[in-house]
Parts: structure tokens; sequence; C-alpha cells
């Protein structure tokens, strides 16, 4: 039987046939004398040899198509030789974020049921500590020094002995990669994406840069690289720590930005905030920059002004939203959203996160917990949310994914069938406008049910961002569901005077009917943040801090 692959990676060759020399991967390592970070590069000739050298290898070992595998590499050039080995040999990759804490890791992974595993030293030591969790495990290997038998990354070399049998394209709906959610905002669930699915990825993204060749992109999410590789891109990735990311040095971008003359950067707004303080108060300049696009949480409108304001005129910045299920599920550029758009955040219509991404359809259904398997349940409820009714979004399209691997139950509560067509539940509320907008009003697992009726997080919070000395604002609800007293935490930015915020966000309360159940307003010194992107607000975590404040008589 002929090894399937992913089609995708005829891109790839492509690329390799035609600029053999070009910088893959560069990536840092160690330090320069001015303390700045070192780099070094991988052409798209070596990342070839070394990912077709790691397929062979796995072939060897009875890893092939269909083969579950765990990959706990960090972001770098051994990370994409390893996803890339496997695509080639249409074993399945098993990704998971270590910063979800250990047991609940652990919990995943072992569901995933894998027969072979991909790890950094450490984490070769936790599959041998923790065997039980790992028992399917037959094929291991260690990327670094390995302390106990089996073979190292470093010991397969990165030369293959022959070239690969004869492979065919799998199909589009056989799985590809597994990936799981934080579980910041509820469990942690493993998303089948499949050959298709990451295709469409890569269409979406040549088509949100215009079909422009991507030259030289700033990585900060591994999933970026994956896709900037099938385009041609040299992928530029800068030190940071994957749980950390809000770490990030920005003086270290910069650095890589002019040193690289990067074009395009993908990073969170947990990097980009720190950026755009860095920018202005050095004074650095960024003219090589032409596209920016973020994602993983809201960025603030005002650090998307403030990127305009210092990056060349020509320059797009991007706001994405999407999810581990469906990425993207739209963007909008900073021109359509500043102004108007902004303005309308600011006085309770919802963040608009722009129009779906290419070929992804989406449609609001009334709120509810309970499963929707068929779309006829939907239409039960009432059917779609009527014009600018809140509810819940679901998407369609290539790109969004249709089933889940784990847990079981997870497709009756996250998917809705439609005759062919599965659309995904995002557990987000939103509602449509008349350009067919996507207008985000915050998760419907951190709504509010007052005694007064439902609210909603980010519909709220957008009224109170705009006072002056606030840094951000979370929307909490404490007590009985249905009761709820809503309690807005205040993270306040430095130097501001808490009493004077305290008093404007009173006066700003008091202009909207949307605001006025707020009574309780708590100062938190720094909210809590997902650890996959630094920047989603842990809202369940300040719940129960808000409650123990206010049992605490806090005002």
């Amino acid at each position: 039987m002929p090894t399937v692959y992913w089609r995708a990676l005829d891109r790839f060759t492509d690329i390799v046939s035609e600029h053999p020399g070009r910088a893959a991967v560069i990536h840092a390592e160690g330090r320069t004398r001015a303390g700045l970070p070192d780099y070094r590069q991988l052409t798209y000739t070596e990342l070839d040899a070394w990912s077709d050298t790691i397929a062979e290898r796995f072939l060897a070992a009875g890893v092939g198509p269909g083969v579950r595998t765990i990959v706990l590499v960090r972001p770098g050039p051994e990370l994409y030789a390893v996803l890339y080995g496997l695509f080639k040999i249409g074993a399945v990759p098993v990704v998971i974020d270590p910063g979800m804490g250990l047991f609940k890791m652990l919990r995943c992974l072992r569901a995933a049921d894998a027969e072979a595993f991909v790890g950094v030293t450490e984490a070769q030591a936790l599959r041998i500590v923790f065997r039980a969790y790992f028992r399917k495990v037959r094929v291991a290997v260690t990327v670094g020094r390995s302390w106990w038998q089996g073979p190292t990354l470093e010991s397969w070399g990165r030369t293959p002995a022959s070239a690969l049998p004869e492979r065919e394209p799998a199909p589009d709906d056989e799985p590809l990669l597994i990936a799981y959610t934080t579980g910041s905002t509820g469990p942690a669930k493993a998303v089948v994406l499949t050959h298709g699915n990451l295709a469409a990825m890569i269409d979406q993204v040549d088509a949100a840069r215009e079909h422009v060749a991507p030259e030289t992109s700033l990585i900060t999410a591994p999933v970026a690289g994956i896709l900037e590789l099938l385009l041609g891109s040299r992928c530029v990735l800068p030190p940071l720590i994957p749980s950390k990311v809000g770490a990030t040095d920005p003086a270290h971008v910069v650095d890589a930005v002019e040193r690289f003359q990067v074009r395009t950067m993908f990073a969170s707004p947990a990097v980009l905030i720190p950026l755009l303080d860095h920018i202005r108060r050095t004074g650095a300049a960024l003219p090589s920059i032409r596209s920016v696009y973020s994602g993983g949480a809201p960025v603030p409108d005002s650090c998307i002004a403030g990127l305009r304001e210092v990056l060349p005129t020509d320059a797009r910045v991007y706001s994405g939203y999407g999810a581990t299920e469906a990425l993207p599920m739209a963007t909008i550029e900073s021109r359509e959203l500043l102004g108007e758009l902004v303005a309308q955040a600011h006085t309770g219509h919802g963040v608009c996160v722009g129009a779906p991404a290419l070929h992804v359809r989406a449609r609001i259904i009334p709120i509810t917990d309970d499963p929707l398997p068929d779309w006829s349940d939907v239409e039960g409820r009432g059917g779609l949310a009527g014009p600018l009714g809140i509810g819940e979004l679901v998407v369609s399209g290539p790109n969004v994914s249709t089933r889940y691997f784990w847990p079981p139950t997870a497709d009756r509560v996250g998917k809705i069938a439609d005759d062919e067509v599965i659309w995904h539940r995002t557990g987000d509320l939103a509602w449509l406008d008349d350009a067919g907008r996507i207008r985000f009003c915050g998760r419907k697992s951190q709504r509010l049910e007052t005694a007064r009726g439902p609210m909603f997080t980010v519909q709220v919070e957008q009224v109170f961002n705009t006072v002056a000395g606030v840094a951000r604002t979370a929307l909490v609800g404490v007590g009985t569901r249905g009761e709820q007293v809503p309690v807005l935490c205040v993270e306040l930015a430095p130097g501001a005077d808490r009493d004077a915020v305290e008093r404007e966000l009173r006066g700003r309360r008091d202009e909207f009917d949307i605001t006025k159940p707020v009574t309780e307003f708590l100062f938190h010194p720094r909210f809590p943040v997902d650890i996959r992107h630094n920047a989603k607000i842990g809202r369940e975590r300040l719940t129960v801090w808000a409650d123990k404040q206010l049992g605490q008589g806090a005002s």
C-alpha cells in the first residue's frame, strides 16, 4: 500500500525546487556580543531533507498513516521538521499546551491513545514517571539529550538513506492533526483537524494578504509557521517562552524585524501591546512591516490605533478572530475597524471582528446550554435569532473542524448536523449586522443571569474600557444564577488614581441601560490570563476572587 501524505506539501516541494537555498526557519540561538539574540538559519532544502529523514525513521519503526503521535517540542526548527515528517507519512501529530497544568495535560494525553511520542528531555521524563498514562506508546524519540534507552532526534541525522516510498495524497476528510483547546473557558477538548481543514487555512491566509508573496514573517504562534512555510515565507522565530508569550522582550522583536527586514508579523495582543509601548518609548521604527496579524484574544482598539501611528502608512493591521476548531473565522483591517465601529463598541454594540473569512458561513442561534445535535433542534427553539438579536455564533466552512476526538460527548454538545453540513457551536455570543459582520459580545459560559435579565461580558466591558486610567475591565457575576450580582473588576493603568477612576466608572455606568445593573466595582492588581496567548481574561478565577472580596465587605 502506498504511503499517504498531505496534498498541501506539494507546495513545499515546489518551493524547494524553485528556491533551494532560501531560508525557511530563522531561529534564535545564543546571544551576540551586544547581548541580543543570535540566529541560525535552516534552508528549505535542509528542512525538506530533515523531515524526509524523520519520516523514513518513523516508517521503519512502524509509525505510518493514522498513527497518533504526541509532539511535545518547543517552537523551533525541530518542531517543524517533526511535524512535516509526520505529515509526509500520514501520521497524526497530537499537540497540546503544557501550561494547562500537569494533571489536566496528562489526562488529555492519555485520552489521545497515542502509539508514538516525540518530546524534549523533560517531556520524556514525564512519560517515564507517569508511564501508566502512555501505555500504548511503542516508539519514543527525544529532542535533546536522552538519559535512557531510545533514539534521539539528533541520532537520526538529517539526511535520508533513500527516497520515501510511493505516496499518494490522503482524502481531505482524513485526520491531519489533533490539537487540544486550552480549557481556559471550559474542559479541554481534542479537536480533529483534517487534511482539508489545514489546506483551506493556507488558502485563507493567502487570500487575506491578497496573494502577495509573504517574503519574511515573524512568528510567535507555531500554527502560523506551518502555514507560512507552505507559502514560501522565511519564518523568523524570536526567543520566547510558549507559556509566557507576554514576557517576550519587545526589544528582541524590534531587533528581529530590523535585522531580517520582516514584512509580516503574527502575534497575540500580549506581544503587540508591550511592543507598541516600547516603540513609543524608544522611537524605534519598523519600516519593513507591511502587515500585522493578531489573534488569540480581542485586540484593544487603542493598540490597533497606536500601531497605525507608529507603522508605515501603507501597513495593514488585521485583528483576527478564531478558535482551535475554526481558524480563522473572521478578520478585520484597522482602516475598517477604527472610527464608527469602535464608537459603536464603546456604546454597547459589541466588538466588530469582521466579516466571515473566505468560504466561512455564520449564523446566530438562540442561547442555550443544551445539546442541539440536529438543525431541527435549532428550529424547534425558534430557529435563528432575529435581526440584531444576540445569540450563539455557529460557523461552517472548509477550515472548520467537524468533529472531536475526545471527550466522547463533545460532538453532541459542540456540533449541529444540517444534512451534509456540520455547524460548529463556537460558544461565543454575537449578532450579525446588516453588512454580515460579526459583533462579538462575550463567551456563552461567562454570561451573567441577573434578576434583571442576561448580561454579556465583552458588550458591557467595552463601555467601561473608555474611562481614562483603566487598563481593562472584566464583568463577573457573583451569586446564584438567575440572581447574580454584576461586578465590574478593574485593572488600573500605571499611575492612575483609583478614586478618580471609580467616580468616572460610576458616571459612565449611568449613561447606558446595559451597564446600569452594575453596582459593585472591585480593583484587581493584575488579571489572570490564559496560557496560550497570555491575553484572554480568566473571568472564572476573577469570579471566585470577587465573591471572596464581597464576602469580606469590599466595595
